[in-house]
């Protein structure tokens, strides 16, 4: 499986299409199986598809963050546990 960003206004939109088909075929829908509906019908929204992958301007801050967060998790569990 492989991890995608999407705006909040894209996550929005992913989500009414998957409530759309929940209640149109009664079975649970995922983001993935409205992503792959969306592609199967061909609908062309060039703007949405831009969008959707247009990189989010704060990840390399928020990555660095997670990063470092996760060194001093380490430290403190070799600290505390003596891993």
């Amino acid at each position: 499986m492989t991890t995608i960003s999407v705006t909040e206004n894209v996550k929005r939109a992913l989500l009414k299409i998957a409530s759309e088909l929940q209640s149109k075929l009664g079975i649970r829908i995922d983001l993935n199986e409205a992503i792959r509906y969306l592609l199967k019908r061909g609908k062309k929204n060039p703007n949405l598809l831009e969008e959707a992958c247009r990189p989010i301007p704060e990840f390399e801050l928020a990555y660095e963050e997670l990063i470092e967060e996760k060194k001093r998790d380490e430290e403190r569990a070799r600290r505390k546990y003596g891993v």
